[in-house]
């Protein structure tokens, strides 16, 4: 059987809503969620948090997870990647117990998930033992071939009149009368979310990088992640008027 550890970023010091990762949801720290999510996926072996905290740490034992080291402050700024603190946790666990086979990255900026679709995702990885790692989406209300970038434009060929125009994205010029036409017409286009990222332990070793050049999609329902308090609202009204989000992670 797969060993399989659940791995919950939670540094502090978030900018864009205070202490986002314990704020409380429903009377739970956010944190909480996605612990509980990870507990009861049922192919998830261990539950760790990393983070730079000792109090966030002591609400991660408080919900039922492991927080068994302090990410060092040297990857826990703004500007740390996800690869540094993954690669730190399989370092300290390389040291102190056993590599697991598989890490499954969990978001506590994503807390309304189901546990079931969490392990389906992980089973979907170990099925697809040619994917170099899985990476949840949803799809996008409206195809990403339907947006906009900005482009200069010369006019007069003279840079006094350079200005901003509209430029379709995928499109080299700058003409967006097809972006008017109906947008079954395009494809369907995902966004990637934090709902669950199942990742192989050999390949980030092997390769230092996370995810690769085959990444399985797993597609869930569109999910909010909070980066800003009128996120954090909006999710709250979510758990208010979706009680099964409560009865799946904590009854």
């Amino acid at each position: 059987m797969a060993n399989i550890v659940a791995l919950i970023p939670a540094r502090s010091g978030s900018k864009g809503v205070l202490d986002k990762n314990i704020k409380l949801l429903e009377g739970r720290p956010l944190l909480a969620w996605t612990i509980a999510a990870s507990l009861r996926a049922d192919n998830i072996d261990r539950v760790i948090v990393s983070t730079d905290s000792q109090e966030y740490a002591r609400i991660a034992k408080e919900c039922g997870a492991e927080a068994p080291f302090l990410r060092p402050e040297e990857i826990s700024a703004d500007q740390s990647t996800d690869y540094e603190f993954i690669a730190h946790a399989l370092d300290w666990l390389a040291a102190n117990a056993k590599l697991p086979q598989f890490i499954v990255h969990m978001r506590p900026t994503t807390p309304l998930r189901k546990p079931d679709l969490v392990a389906m995702a992980i089973e979907s990885f170990i099925a697809t033992p040619q994917a170099t790692a899985l990476r949840s989406v949803h799809e996008m209300p409206e195809s990403a071939y339907k947006t906009f970038e900005l482009s200069n434009f010369l006019g007069s060929n003279s840079r006094k009149d350079e200005f901003k125009v509209l430029k379709q994205l995928g499109r080299q010029d700058t003409n967006i009368d097809s972006a008017n036409i109906g947008r079954q017409q395009f494809p369907s286009t995902y966004q990637a979310n934090g709902y669950v990222d199942v990742l192989s332990t050999e390949f980030i070793q092997k390769n230092r990088m996370l995810h690769g050049d085959r990444v399985l999609p797993f597609i869930t329902p569109t999910v909010v992640e909070v980066d800003t308090m009128d996120d954090f609202n909006h999710l709250e009204f979510l758990s208010k008027n979706n009680p099964e989000f409560i009865h799946a992670l904590f009854e």
